[in-house]
């Protein structure tokens, strides 16, 4: 006699300090394919949850931005290798996502994985590009080395679900800073799975945070931390609203974060990424020292 087996459905949740809470507020929102068949529930993050995972990012950061550019690579390089090795559930994961077929989500999960191997390698070869010795008149060396921003909000593109994630977190992680990540809100579940990614990868607790939610929810409370020191408005929108990128800039105009501006239209996620974003959270530190005569 055969036996008929129920599924069983994933839970997906936030990731906050290298755990996996619930939402704050216990909440839930649908999420659907787009031909609007529904996916999964989402965890419906809210400002204490923002606020814990700025809390979180916060004390990692000395001991992210304080280990050696060497051994970021090296964790960088594990985070790909756990997502090379879960790159079929990736694929359906992206798939019903973004509506696009087998071979074109397989291929937006290597080319994600390319890309964290690619910043893996940036790590401790910024320094030679965005920092080096300056000439100056006087019995004087002067240096200038990059350092990392401090904590760093990214709103993550609204289309592409990993790729695009990779694209904006990656170069975050990369130069020393800590993240707090709003996932795409109509495209959250492939953020969120990539979180468990994260736990085995060697990545310290509250080095990442994922939060899901309606951007209009989170998004100003991030803008407006004042624990925040930068933010990424990659996923913002441009036309007006409560969270459209003048709104967002006022907000985080208050404690003077830096702010990286979306483009008119979402970027070709697949194009060389270069150095910008890696720049972007960057800052610049000049020693001065005498020389002997």
């Amino acid at each position: 006699m055969s036996e008929t087996r129920l599924a069983v459905n994933k839970t997906y949740k936030l990731y906050i300090g290298g755990a996996f809470p619930r939402s704050e507020s216990g909440r839930v929102y649908a999420v659907t394919d787009t031909k609007d068949r529904p996916l999964a529930n989402a965890p419906r993050g809210t400002r204490k949850d923002a606020r814990d995972a700025v809390v979180a990012a916060r004390k990692a950061y000395p001991g992210w931005s304080g280990a050696t550019a060497f051994n970021r690579g090296q964790v960088l390089y594990r985070v790909a290798e756990m997502l090379e090795g879960r790159r079929e559930q990736f694929a359906d994961e992206v798939s019903a996502a973004e509506g696009v077929g087998r071979n074109k989500a397989l291929a937006s999960v290597d080319a994600a994985v390319d890309r964290w191997v690619w910043y893996a390698g940036w790590t401790d070869k910024l320094a030679q590009v965005a920092g080096g010795a300056n000439p100056v008149a006087g019995p004087y060396a002067n240096w200038t080395t990059p350092e990392a921003t401090g904590v760093v909000a990214v709103l993550a593109p609204r289309k592409s679900s990993l790729l695009g994630l990779t694209s904006v977190l990656a170069p975050v992680v990369a130069t020393g800073n800590t993240a707090v990540v709003l996932a795409s809100e109509q495209a959250p579940l492939p953020a969120l799975a990539f979180a468990e990614v994260l736990a085995v990868s060697d990545v310290p607790g509250g080095v990442v945070n994922l939060l899901s939610g309606p951007l209009a929810e989170v998004a100003p409370w991030l803008a407006a931390h004042q624990d925040v020191n930068a933010i990424d408005l990659a996923g913002a929108s441009h036309t007006a609203g409560v969270a459209s990128v003048r709104d967002l800039e006022i907000a985080a105009a208050d404690n003077l974060k830096r702010v990286l501006r979306p483009e008119a239209k979402e970027p070709d996620w697949t194009a060389d990424p270069g150095v910008g974003r890696m720049l972007a959270f960057t800052e610049a530190r000049t020693v001065w020292h005498p020389t002997g005569n």
